[in-house]
């Protein structure tokens, strides 16, 4: 896949919604029954949902990384920039 930009439609996507319509182009390809240009297509899309999923786990990671202990061993959370 050369052009790895993720389309507007799946960067406004919730991790959720993107990893369930990742399932169901799974399901679509796993029965056989897809034409092979549709085929094709569907595993490009799913290609841009698996990396807007891997991208919202890696900030939900950079926002879990912010949170620390306190001096007082309270958990403290620094702010996150957006």
């Amino acid at each position: 896949m050369a052009d790895k930009k993720i389309p507007a439609d799946i960067r406004k996507m919730s991790f959720e919604d993107a990893l369930e319509e990742m399932e169901d182009i799974v399901q679509r390809l796993e029965t056989g029954q897809v034409k092979l240009d549709e085929a094709i297509d569907a595993y490009t899309r799913g290609a841009h949902l698996k990396d807007h999923c891997q991208a919202k786990l890696k900030e939900a990671q950079v926002r879990i990384d912010k949170i620390v202990l306190g001096p007082d061993g309270d958990i403290d959370a620094e702010p996150v920039e957006t």
